[in-house]
């Protein structure tokens, strides 16, 4: 790594990587952070366990809809900036800037670089919504978009166009700003791999006590919580499909039984590392996603090939009138779909910017950018006007369940729209084994970037505690589904969605801190 002597860079400052460590029973730990993320976290367990699940989520709710209904100019405001603010970087001098320094080598190809981020940024998401969400657009299962008139034409491009809007440039912006800043401050300027350091420049030396302190344990518990319900959300998915192709009792037994497994398989991965279990899942993520992909493509050709065009037209015609908070008709619709997605994406930006920023040393901004936002958003078109497109087909045709009942249940939406195609179990088992794939490779860069956080930005930190992690977020996604089921879930949902708030405050800070640290460089 290349030295620089300026204010910014570590030679400025008396922190050492690791030095408030505690070292104990193989753990290498930060002594503020990992002890009060572990005792909040235990706090809300205990908390769940002692209130009816059905009260917490109500209460979590209230304050989920409170936040929502108060900020959400500002939700939507703070997703546009951050857009723009990624491509006048990616046009500007500065994308010749290499992050690692002038003679910095990438460490992983760029087919696994693009698979890895991916997959830790999206993957599950789109398996999970990429039918469910057009569908409901186009029916008007909970509002339309700018209040267009359901079950119309208008309302099907509508659907498509909202869809991408909400998986397109602005989620893969607000990753892109958290990633960028990691990597820049702690690659090119020296500093410990946390969200801290990234508030160096505004905050100097306190970026090392409690103003850093609360920053990184906002950053842990957004990051847990994030990846709870997900995992969550994910065994109700994988369990729905299970009980749809095999007959299998999908409840409570089956979901617990995904989550163990999944956990396990995330902990054999964690233990790997990046290299040797990260890399060589999200690789093995890839090609059975594309070849699922592929597969459905090619068995509803017309449908899918029709599609991609008017997905893309979609997208940018409304893409401004969907950016704009202000005297829209359809307040309902963005406050539950818009407002909630972006405070969802910024509450697990510190954890996919984090992994992106380990795994992105070498690339210059410009390609760093170009990849995390432009490329994603290419792949999901292609995702979303394929299966998107081919469900919304089916229900304008009235075709099977879909067709005939409309969106019923979201996990199985997937699964339905499977079954009216040529190889529907085929389809339905490949997409099985991708949610737990996807899962695994979201559990186990999760944990790599807590225990990152909780070791006070050491990037190696033992194997007891990277276990401890990994183990942590399945026992609490595991003890959510078995004390209130669904309920539960929603309530770690809606207590994630709460963190987005800070968060975002956190995040146009950061803006403005990597614009000064950057200016700082050489270029």
């Amino acid at each position: 790594m290349e030295k620089h002597h300026d204010k910014y860079s570590i030679e400025n400052t008396d922190y050492t990587v690791g030095q408030d460590n505690v070292q104990k029973w193989g753990f290498d730990v930060h002594n503020p952070v990992f002890g009060i993320s572990a005792g909040l976290i235990l706090v809300f367990l205990i908390a769940v366990l002692l209130v009816d699940p059905a009260t917490a989520k109500s209460t979590l709710d209230g304050l989920k809809w409170d936040i929502i209904g108060t900020f959400d100019s500002l939700f939507i405001w703070s997703g546009n900036i951050f857009v723009i603010f990624c491509l006048a970087l990616l046009l500007s001098p500065y994308g010749k800037i290499r992050i690692g320094g002038t003679n910095a080598k990438p460490q992983y190809s760029t087919l696994s670089w693009l698979a890895m981020l991916f997959a830790a940024g999206m993957g599950i998401g789109l398996m999970f919504w990429s039918v469910a969400e057009p569908v409901a657009y186009y029916t008007g299962w909970y509002k339309t978009p700018l209040g267009v008139e359901a079950n119309t034409p208008a309302a099907a491009e509508l659907a498509m166009g909202a869809t991408m809007y909400h998986w397109g440039l602005h989620p893969w912006a607000i990753y892109g700003v958290v990633a960028l800043s990691l990597a820049f401050f702690a690659y090119n300027k020296g500093l410990p791999l946390s969200i801290r350091s990234i508030f160096y420049p505004l905050l100097g030396d306190r970026a090392w006590g409690w103003p850093g302190h609360i920053i990184d344990i906002l950053a842990v518990l957004a990051t847990l919580f994030g990846l709870a319900t997900s995992l969550g959300l994910g065994a109700q998915q994988a369990a729905s499909g299970i009980n749809h192709v095999f007959g299998i009792d999908g409840g409570i037994g089956m979901q617990i039984l995904v989550i163990v497994v999944v956990t396990a398989l995330a902990i054999l991965s964690v233990v790997r590392g990046i290299e040797g279990g990260v890399k060589l899942l999200s690789n093995i993520n890839m090609i059975i996603a594309f070849a699922l992909l592929i597969l459905v493509t090619f068995l509803a050709l017309a449908v899918a090939m029709g599609n991609i065009p008017t997905t893309i037209a979609a997208y940018l015609k409304n893409i401004i009138p969907l950016s704009n908070p202000h005297g829209r008709e359809d307040e309902a619709w963005f406050q539950g779909w818009t407002v909630f997605y972006w405070a969802w994406w910024i509450s697990w930006s510190p954890f996919v910017g984090m992994f992106i920023a380990r795994i992105s040393k070498g690339r210059t901004i410009r390609e760093f950018i170009a990849a995390v936002l432009l490329v994603p958003t290419a792949v999901t078109v292609l995702w979303m006007s394929v299966y998107g497109g081919i469900a919304l087909d089916q229900v304008i045709a009235g075709v099977g369940a879909l067709g005939e009942k409309g969106l019923t249940d979201v996990p199985l939406a997937m699964f339905q729209m499977f079954e009216q195609l040529p190889m529907g179990t085929l389809l339905s088992v490949t997409a099985i084994i991708l949610v737990l794939v996807f899962f695994i490779t979201s559990s186990d860069s999760g944990s790599l970037v807590i225990d990152s956080i909780t070791a006070g930005g050491k990037i190696d930190a033992p194997v007891p505690q990277r276990v401890f992690w990994a183990s942590i977020e399945g026992a609490i996604a595991a003890a959510l589904l078995w004390i209130g089921g669904t309920e539960a879930i929603q309530a770690l949902q809606a207590g994630a969605i709460s963190t987005g708030l800070p968060f975002t405050i956190v995040l146009l800070l950061m803006c403005v801190s990597l614009v000064i640290g950057l200016r700082t460089e050489k270029h």
